[in-house]
Parts: C-alpha cells; sequence; structure tokens
C-alpha cells in the first residue's frame, strides 16, 4: 500500500472515530447501567422479539425511534432498517396523567410533550417501576420556557404521575431494544412526544387550545417523518421547535 494511501486510511478511521451520531459498540455497552433483574427482563423479551423482528428484517441493536401519543394511548417503536425508519410495533399506554398539553411544572402530574432523547444514563434497570427510562425533562426548550419537572420517565406498572406507564412485559421489550440500540453504538434514542396523532383533521379539532401553536411546530415534525420516513433533526428557535434544513 502507498504511503498516500496509508495516510488516507488513517484520516478516515479517525472520522469514524469521532462521528458525532455513533460510538464503538464495546464503549456504548460498557457505559449501560445493568442489574439482575434487567438481564433477565432482556432475556425474556428477546425471545419474544426475535422472530418478530426477523419477519420484518430487523434485528436487535438496530437504531430505534419512539413516538408517543398520548390521547391515543399509544407508543410506536419504529427501527431503521437501511436509510428508512419501518414500524415494529405499538403498545398501548397503560397509563399517562393529567391533560392534554405539555408539563409545565414540578408537581402539576401532566406528562411531557416535545422532543426527547434516552442515552445511556437515561437507563433505570433498578426503578421501583420494573424498568424504567428518563425521558430528560426538561430538555432546552422547556428550560427556555421556565417549565419545572425532573425524573419523568417511560417505565413498567400501571401508575402513572407525570410518566408513561407501560406494563411490565411491554417495558422490558421497549427497554430492551433501546438498550441494545444504545449498545450498538447509537448516542441516543429519539423520542417524540404528541399530544395526539397530529393530522389536519385532529388539529382542526383543537384549532381554538391554548397549546395549538407549539402543537403545530410538533405537528411539522410528525408530517416530515411521515413523509420521509427519517428521523427529523429538530432544533430550538426563537422558544419554538424548528425542522432543521434536510440533508
Amino acid at each position: 500500500m502507498s504511503s498516500r494511501c496509508i495516510v488516507l486510511l488513517a484520516m478516515a478511521l479517525m472520522c469514524l472515530a469521532t462521528s458525532p451520531a455513533v460510538v464503538s459498540a464495546e464503549a456504548a455497552s460498557a457505559s449501560l447501567p445493568s442489574s439482575s433483574r434487567a438481564e433477565r427482563a432482556q432475556r425474556e423479551a428477546g425471545r419474544r422479539l426475535v422472530p418478530a423482528l426477523r419477519e420484518r428484517g430487523l434485528q436487535i441493536g438496530d437504531p430505534v425511534y419512539l413516538r408517543i401519543f398520548k390521547q391515543e394511548s399509544l407508543l410506536e417503536v419504529w427501527m431503521a432498517r437501511g436509510a428508512e425508519y419501518v414500524l415494529f410495533k405499538r403498545y398501548p399506554i397503560c397509563r399517562w396523567s393529567g391533560d392534554l398539553g405539555p408539563k409545565q411544572r414540578e408537581g402539576d402530574g401532566q406528562a411531557p410533550e416535545g422532543i426527547y432523547a434516552l442515552r445511556a444514563a437515561s437507563l433505570n434497570p433498578h426503578s421501583a417501576y420494573h424498568l424504567a427510562m428518563n425521558l430528560g425533562y426538561p430538555n432546552a426548550l422547556d428550560r427556555a420556557l421556565g417549565r419545572t419537572g425532573s425524573y419523568l420517565m417511560i417505565h413498567g406498572r400501571c401508575v402513572s404521575i407525570g410518566c408513561y406507564a407501560m406494563g411490565d412485559e411491554a417495558i422490558e421489550e421497549i427497554y430492551t431494544l433501546v438498550a441494545h440500540a444504545l449498545a450498538g453504538g447509537v448516542r441516543e434514542v429519539p423520542v417524540h412526544a404528541f399530544p395526539f396523532v397530529p393530522n389536519a383533521e385532529a388539529m382542526t379539532r383543537h384549532a381554538r387550545s391554548e397549546w395549538i401553536e407549539g402543537w403545530r411546530d410538533l405537528a411539522a415534525i410528525y408530517a416530515d417523518f411521515e413523509q420521509r420516513r427519517r428521523v427529523p433533526a429538530v432544533q430550538i428557535e426563537h422558544q419554538r421547535y424548528r425542522l432543521s434544513p434536510a440533508e
């Protein structure tokens, strides 16, 4: 191999190593919190998941994207297959608390709406609610708007004070898919929490809501994914969610 090729190869490896989107699977796996409960739950969930994933051309460890719809009490798991995401499964939300609309302050009992992400530190394998994943509320937009609160989760059991309670079997599967995606090298798993499926009919029905401006921003993010089947890049501009320019 020529010296020029060696230099180019070294530069390419450096770029991969410093990619903001992906880390090494070994490093990611080592950083994930664990417990005997979580390990047992993931083994059991894996046996249920693998055949269904195989039917869809997917596997445990593929990148994951979650969408939550409050009014419909649904959590969708989408997974990357090639350049696009495909729907793997819809899970009924056992319970969420509050009303339609974003969480405003600590203790209001509202489940969050907005753009969040799960990272390695989000996983709680020791949760009193079987297994849990911290949404990361308040995010940058929430903080800019003066919203307060903490420890808002997607978790097991069927009780909620501002969280999304999935029941134990469902959280085992969702937790397993998220944990393995993170262990596979993605830095985060995006979670988009909507008040309802924001199609044209629903947006018209809720047009007089005090939250309609923020819901329109979320509707644009929803529509972008529906059209492209790629997780939208979202930025915060003037205290609102905005779609980043398409790649």
